[in-house]
């Protein structure tokens, strides 16, 4: 199979918040946005580099795309890429690592494991990589390889939660956000929050600042419906996106998440409600990528504001009890690592077995025609007995070379593969192979 594997991405340690929402990618999931289209099925054209599937990740912390094609791959995807945002592929390269083959599979695995999140062993990952798939289903960018590999991945990320204590404690970037603003203000029954946005981390949020004893919960959301609906489920009050600005000059800790392409939230909107209550400090944390809060906001007197950036520090304190449970999270990816390389290998293996089969088969019959010339008229129990002999020996000396191709993991599979190729003359290149055909067209002549 001339087919590979790549995952080729930027996440928040090879790229800052700035990067990372400069080549977000939420909305670019489908044939029309990729600068060169997905190969149709059945095509086989292999002149040029070709991209027969395709997966995007794309999340706050980190963008992704998973591939599978031939020749210059990661330079289509990157070209795509850069192309999708209007900017050049020399801006994107700095910060994007690339994988391929097993290395691929195996940073799949680990991301949906949640090993290589910020916050390790948090859940958010996995819903959004099984969001990035369906997207990608609808879209048609995903065939037989990306199917089973997802599938494949959400398995081993249910194998880790349920053979290890990775999840065991309550740790998310919102959980991080909630913890910074405990270290600030200390005793929260005296003050009051509002979450602007309503979506799953917002959610997460709500219940973490509940947990902590915060006085109130307010919800801002630009879907009114949806923001009653999660103030109701914290006892707390929905906010008119309209009236954000009058209501937050009585909160002392915002929280944000919306999915706006642009900041909500700037300084001179802030310089009044500061005025308005008495300059008492304000706590901004800003967990949305592309960011919700102008970075400028930060410059007024007493206003903090965090981004997802300056959580990392609050979230390794949370996670050193996890590294052990990691440890054994990485023994459960390596196994099945393992076991998807071994399937991959199968479908390079899958034509070998058959011509291998076909070649012994081949001189069976061949042999079987010339005893049957020589011995004269047989009647039909010999004839079908010496078939059934032929058919079992054919069925042994298969089996060995045979064995050798699934089982010699130490070995590349390609290599395994030419050998056998070589060793049998499965190939027209091959003196054997040449010799072998040549055989079959004479004496099917006499046939």
């Amino acid at each position: 199979m001339e087919q590979q594997i790549y995952l080729i991405g930027l996440n928040y340690r090879t790229a800052g918040v700035e990067v990372r929402e400069r080549f977000a990618l939420t909305d670019h999931c489908s044939k029309e946005t990729w600068a060169i289209p997905l190969r149709p099925s059945g095509e086989d054209n292999t002149a040029e580099p070709t991209l027969d599937e395709a997966l995007i990740l794309s999340t706050c912390n980190r963008v992704e795309i998973l591939a599978v094609g031939q020749g210059d791959v990661p330079g289509l995807v990157l070209e795509a890429w850069a192309s999708a945002k209007g900017r050049k592929v020399v801006e994107l390269s700095p910060y994007v690592y690339i994988h391929k083959g097993r290395e691929a599979i195996n940073h799949l695995f680990t991301v949906a494991s949640s090993l290589d999140s910020m916050v390790l062993g948090e859940p958010q990952i996995l819903g959004q990589l099984k969001g990035a798939y369906r997207k990608a289903t609808v879209a048609g960018t995903t065939k037989t390889i990306i199917n089973r590999l997802l599938h494949k991945s959400f398995s081993v990320a249910k194998r880790v939660r349920t053979e290890t204590g990775i999840a065991a404690s309550a740790v998310s970037i919102s959980y991080a956000a909630v913890e910074l603003a405990k270290r600030i203000f200390g005793d929260m029954s005296q003050y009051q929050a509002m979450l602007i946005g309503a979506g799953e981390m917002a959610e997460l949020a709500a219940t973490h600042l509940i947990q902590s004893g915060i006085s109130s919960v307010q919800v801002a959301n630009r879907t009114y419906e949806r923001a009653k609906e999660l103030a109701a489920e914290f006892k707390g009050e929905a906010v008119p996106f309209e009236q954000l600005f009058d209501r937050l000059a009585n909160v002392d800790i915002i929280i944000s998440s919306t999915g706006s392409p642009e900041a909500i939230i700037r300084a001179r909107d802030i310089k009044d409600v500061l005025k308005r209550r008495k300059y008492r400090p304000m706590f901004f944390i800003d967990i949305a990528v592309p960011r919700d809060i102008d970075p400028d906001v930060n410059n007024l007197d007493n206003v903090y504001l965090y981004d997802i950036d300056d959580l990392k520090e609050v979230v390794e304190e949370n996670l050193a009890h996890r590294r052990v449970e990691a440890e054994k999270a990485q023994a459960i990816v390596d196994e099945e690592v393992e076991a998807f390389t071994f399937w991959l290998d199968s479908l390079d293996l899958q034509p070998t077995i058959v011509d291998l089969l076909s070649h012994f088969e081949t001189h069976a019959q061949e042999e079987l025609y010339r005893t049957l010339k020589r011995l004269g008229p047989v009647d039909q129990a010999t004839r079908e007995a010496l078939e059934a002999m032929l058919h079992g020996l054919v069925r042994k000396l298969s089996h060995e070379p045979i064995t050798f191709l699934k089982e010699a993991q130490s070995e590349p599979s390609s290599r395994n593969v030419e050998l056998i190729r070589r060793m049998f003359g499965l190939d027209e290149e091959h003196p054997a192979g040449r010799c072998t055909r040549r055989v079959r067209k004479s004496e099917s002549h006499h046939l």
